[in-house]
């Protein structure tokens, strides 16, 4: 039996930092500016941006979590945390646009002034700060789904503000108050597009599914070239993390076949280098040829 162990140890702590702040200070500006300016579209987007705020707290939290030791209660520690961080990022993002979609909606129906020039000032700003704020995370959006949901959520910002914007001064130009709500809507389209893909995504791990990007006919393929390896049965990946994979498998050799460690020393630093799949455990097994392998044929495989 052999083990790897390789933990990541970039958290992306000074990011989150800079995150949170930045965007705490604009819901507040935001905020105070809408109430200023009567503008009902400015107060929900600042609620809206509110909740990424706590969607960055989360995820920083989770990522935090995840570097915890095992315990004796917790064997894994709690790296499984960003997971859950994961989805409740989408599902909250979900329900954000859900949210501005609705309202767009309901102003498509009935269209009221908006202070464009302020709406217009606030928004730019907001565009600013959001995608700033998206670039600390952009490195790690493809290798880690806890960053990847922190991501969507000040891109989709930045995005929502970026449409703000462009409405605003075509409204303030031709007195288009559809506009407003229209634009609103594609947003909401664009943005769901992502999200869905990160709350499938997040959903797969959480119910222990194969992480994207991990083809199993492959590591299959691989353990069964290994020297000896008459079959491979048994075998399960799942993450134990949003950026670290566990495998286990049982190995059927030949009889003949010296019993040591080299070959799973050798294997489990294969896997890990191909496939990056970071925490492996392989059994070794003896099966009789004159039995016809029993031990294989009855047993059920699932990957």
């Amino acid at each position: 039996m052999s083990h790897h162990h390789d933990h990541g140890t970039n958290t992306y702590g000074r990011a989150f930092a800079i995150g949170i702040g930045l965007n705490l200070a604009y819901v507040i500006v935001e905020f105070l500016y809408g109430r200023t300016a009567h503008s009902l579209a400015l107060v929900a987007d600042a609620g809206h941006n509110l909740s990424d705020v706590l969607g960055l707290v989360l995820a920083w939290g989770a990522s935090l979590l995840a570097q915890r030791q095992p315990s004796q209660r917790r064997t894994y520690g709690l790296r499984r945390s960003s997971i859950l961080a994961a989805l409740i990022n989408a599902v909250v993002l979900l329900l954000s646009i859900g949210a501005i979609g609705w309202e767009a909606l309901q102003r498509l129906n009935a269209t009221t002034p908006v202070a464009s020039q302020t709406v217009i000032i606030v928004a730019a700003a907001g565009i600013v700060i959001n995608a700033l704020t998206a670039a600390l995370f952009m490195a790690g959006r493809h290798g880690d789904l806890n960053i990847r949901g922190a991501f969507l959520h000040m891109a989709a910002d930045a995005g929502i503000a970026l449409g703000v914007v462009l409405a605003g001064v075509v409204m303030l130009a031709t007195g288009w108050l559809w506009l407003d709500p229209v634009v609103s809507l594609l947003i909401v389209a664009v943005i769901l597009g992502g999200t869905w893909g990160l709350l499938r995504d997040a959903v797969n791990l959480a119910l222990d599914g194969v992480p994207v990007g991990i083809e199993v006919a492959a590591v299959k393929g691989y353990l069964r070239s290994l020297p000896g390896v008459l079959d491979v049965h048994d075998m399960h990946i799942w993450a134990m993390s949003t950026t670290e994979t566990a495998l286990t498998a049982h190995l059927m050799i030949q009889p003949e076949v010296p019993r040591g460690d080299g070959l799973l020393v050798a294997a489990t630093q294969a896997l890990h280098d191909r496939f990056g799949i970071e925490h492996a455990t392989l059994q070794v097994e003896t099966c009789e040829l004159d039995r016809h392998c029993a031990c294989s044929l009855g047993s059920g495989e699932k990957a």
